[in-house]
């Protein structure tokens, strides 16, 4: 039977409840798995895994409760070893980097932060900026040239300038955010965001990493910011 992972911690951690249940129905309870000075939390992994609600619940309330204890390293949902014996091995084999990173990640939490353009602001901030685009526009407003290509010609420049609008916020936004934490990384790109990054934050840290961006929101109107957090550092997890 497969093996199915949760988490890393130092062998040092507290042992979880053993009424914790994880994933599958009825839920697998979640045992710890020992290599030297690494532990594994893990259960029997069901015949048939989907990312189902309850099941996606399930792996981030084993990670929540351990992290409660102390630090982990939280795998991503669906993470399976062929069984014990082989998780084990990876354990021994890269225990000196699980330890830097159980080290790194001590005390700290992860924040995503995701960032779109409020359409009627970014474009009056991109005429603001184009004294030509917004002649043209204007210009167009007028009566002026409004044969199909010249509203197609318009309609591509604008959509250029916010593209290049985009590039520019996406890294404001990094350099806004960045000095409040540790480290920074960049999530998957996706249609309706200009930029999602996820911070490591230090938990002494948070307020400073709220103010930051509350600054943003006021100073960057045209931003609009959706937070996700406190979270365990998915993100900062080979």
């Amino acid at each position: 039977m497969s093996t199915y992972v949760y988490g890393i911690a130092r062998s040092t951690h507290p042992i979880p409840p053993e009424q914790l249940g994880g994933v599958g129905d009825p839920p697998r309870p979640v045992r710890v798995l020992l290599q030297g000075r690494l532990m594994a939390l893990v259960s029997d992994a069901p015949e048939t895994l989907r990312p189902k609600r309850r099941d996606l619940l399930a792996h981030q309330h084993v990670i929540q409760e351990a992290g409660a204890e102390g630090t982990v390293l939280p795998l991503r949902f669906g993470g399976l070893s062929p069984d014990d014996e082989t998780l084990a091995a990876v354990l021994a084999e890269r225990e000196d980097h699980y330890l830097e990173r159980l080290g790194a990640l001590d005390g700290k939490c992860e924040y995503n932060v995701k960032a779109s353009h409020d359409e009627q602001s970014v474009l009056r901030r991109v005429l603001a900026d184009d004294p030509e685009l917004r002649a043209m526009v204007e210009a167009g407003q007028s009566g002026g040239d409004d044969s199909y290509e010249g509203k197609l010609q318009l309609g591509e420049r604008i959509a250029s300038a916010v593209r290049l609008r985009e590039a520019q916020d996406a890294d404001l936004l990094r350099a806004m955010l960045e000095g409040a934490a540790e480290e920074v990384s960049a999530g998957p790109q996706s249609t309706g965001w200009l930029t999602n990054l996820s911070f490591l934050v230090d938990g002494e840290h948070i307020a400073e990493f709220v103010a930051a961006v509350e600054a943003v929101r006021q100073e960057q109107p045209h931003l609009v910011l959706t937070v996700t957090g406190p979270l365990p550092p998915y993100s900062f997890v080979e």
